[in-house]
């Protein structure tokens, strides 16, 4: 690739004719403010933050879409920049209903974060979109028509993202306005098969929002309430999500990736929360219960490819649209359902406590599993076993909120039953984990002796879609990871091909989860992703089926004869 010289503000820097201004400036620091622009979508130029004076050029450009040419010249922060930048920004701002004091969102926000920096006036215009819809998808996520500046990142990454053309701007000028799409559209594809769209509650719109207009649906005066009311013989719960412990610390300033379980225990504690309880050991039973009926699918020729479920939204996919599907998918539940029924069951009997006197909130990297949380099919004794789902972000807030100085945390441990894992369940927040554990523990079983390999590293990294064949035995186990719900459609029409499918909705699978900290991008969730494995790497006992403790829990739910209730479920065709 052709490399060349151009100036921003002086400075000499080597680039591409592939780089835009915006990145080339961003590579080096060079601060140059932007909305609409996020490396996972299409460039849109549509915010106008991001304009530069170019040496020759009769007006300014947006730095966003100019590619980069030899000799090239650039001014950031001329008289004539700042007045347009700001003019732009007081304006975006004036569309934007300001919520801050009661928004998630207010840590990450980045018109927030610039209103500030460049000090703007956002009297001088008065506010529009007053009389903007909320729209709300569930339980899960909401775009609050009123606080939304038209960049379009929602609709982008529905689409684009995961596949799902659920968003679309209707309207024109002043007018237009983000809104689902209705069943009287003209559709096509899977779409028209079922005669409309559904949201499938990922919250990448969320993640991609750059003001929060699209959100999750918040939870945090709820758990609040629970904590504040709570009577002296009961127990609130919390249960962590492997990926949430390399990820909230960015939210308080702290490098991606970087390990901060044990003050998150510490903050939660704080909080007023009993125990904290590691969804880790949830994945450890997942594992061996999804391991065991891969085993027995292949072993008496049941319907393969063997589908993860894992995924709420993945799950919400199938269901709406495309149903014939669900016959593959494992009967095992998740994790986060794991580890909320082993509470209410094996952790209530332990500690001699009733069921009923237990609030479970579940800290997930995820808005799906709101959703994933209320579904009927996942109740015990005809009760949620899950109170109260909370995404990073919210979490982070809560914190916040209560002015606890999280970076000056000591850690704390879980000092319970329920927080011991293996390496095999801390991968579970990256696309692959799932299938890399499951493995480990299968070949285990099937080859019935210690196994020379169990880093399968063809299971791992950010590919879109990941393809391997593995030998066991006498065969070979063929295996899809997908990566991000849209890539699905490279393999839909043939995935017989397959014994075992992975597929996470969100790019780089939890860790790029729609209730993770903003900004999230490529460089982020290799970050994150990278510190999962770090974990495993270190752990002594790296397979699921080494966890004696998840062990005893199942032959606890095997002896009251209660397993396929807390372990399994099934799935159905929904509706829009």
């Amino acid at each position: 690739m052709k490399k060349f010289y151009i100036k921003i503000n002086n400075k000499k820097i080597l680039c591409s004719e592939r780089d835009s201004i915006l990145n080339v400036a961003r590579k080096n620091k060079i601060d140059i403010p932007s909305l609409c622009y996020h490396p996972d979508l299409p460039v849109k130029g549509n915010c106008g933050l991001c304009l530069v004076e170019i040496k020759g050029a009769k007006k300014l450009l947006r730095a966003c879409s100019v590619k980069a040419k030899a000799g090239m010249e650039v001014k950031t922060n001329t008289a004539k920049v700042v007045k347009s930048r700001n003019l732009n920004l007081e304006l975006l701002y004036a569309e934007h209903i300001n919520k801050c004091s009661t928004c998630v969102n207010s840590i990450d926000c980045q018109l927030l974060k610039l209103a500030r920096k460049y000090k703007i006036n956002a009297s001088n215009f008065p506010k529009r979109k007053t009389e903007r819809k909320t729209y709300k998808f569930a339980n899960a996520v909401e775009i609050d028509g009123s606080q939304c500046i038209d960049c379009r990142s929602c609709i982008d990454s529905c689409q684009l993202l995961s596949g799902i053309k659920h968003l679309e701007l209707k309207g024109k000028g002043v007018k237009q306005e983000i809104v689902p799409k209705g069943q009287k559209d003209k559709l096509s594809g899977l779409a028209a098969k079922k005669k409309g769209f559904a949201c499938i509650y990922c919250g990448q719109c969320a993640l991609h929002c750059p003001v929060g207009a699209a959100q999750e649906q918040d939870q945090i005066s709820e758990v609040e309430t629970a904590l504040k009311n709570k009577n002296e013989d009961e127990l609130i719960v919390a249960q962590i999500a492997p990926s949430v412990r390399v990820s909230i610390g960015e939210e308080f300033g702290l490098k991606p990736g970087t390990l901060v379980t044990g003050k998150l225990v510490t903050a939660l504690k704080k909080l007023g929360f009993d125990a904290v309880i590691d969804v880790n050991f949830g994945a450890d039973t997942t594992t061996m219960v999804e391991a065991q009926e891969l085993i027995d699918r292949i072993k008496n020729k049941k319907p393969l490819p063997l589908l993860t479920s894992c995924c709420p939204a993945w799950v919400r996919y199938l269901e709406y649209y495309q149903p014939e599907l669900i016959k593959y998918l494992t009967s095992s539940r998740s994790p986060q359902m794991h580890t909320a029924g082993l509470i209410k069951t094996y952790f209530a009997k332990r500690n001699n406590i009733s069921p009923d006197k237990i609030k479970v909130v579940s800290i997930m990297p995820c808005t799906a599993k709101k959703y994933e949380a209320t579904r009927k099919e996942l109740r015990f004794n005809n009760k949620d076993l899950i109170d109260f789902v909370l995404t990073t972000r919210e979490t982070a807030f809560l914190i916040a909120k209560n002015k606890i100085k999280f970076n000056a945390l000591k850690n704390s441990s879980m000092n319970n039953i329920l927080s011991e894992h293996t390496g095999a369940a801390a991968i579970y927040g990256s696309s692959g984990g799932v299938m890399e554990s499951a493995i480990r523990t299968a070949l285990h079983i099937l080859e019935n002796k210690k196994l020379p390999k169990i880093d399968f590293k063809e299971c791992r990294g950010m590919k879109g879609l990941k393809e391997a064949s593995i030998k066991i035995k006498n065969r070979k186990l063929n295996i899809a990871i997908v990566n991000g719900l849209a890539n699905f459609q490279k393999i839909v029409d043939h995935i017989q091909k397959y014994d075992y499918i992975e597929v996470m909705t969100c790019p780089g699978g939890c860790i790029g989860g729609g209730g993770q900290p903003i900004p999230t991008n490529s460089d982020i969730r290799e970050a994150r992703m990278k510190a999962l494995y770090n974990i495993d790497s270190k752990k002594k006992l790296r397979k699921a089926h080494e966890n004696t403790y998840a062990l005893k829990a199942l032959h606890y739910l095997e002896s009251q004869k209660i397993d396929k209730q807390i372990l399994h479920t099934t799935y159905s065709e929904k509706k829009k």
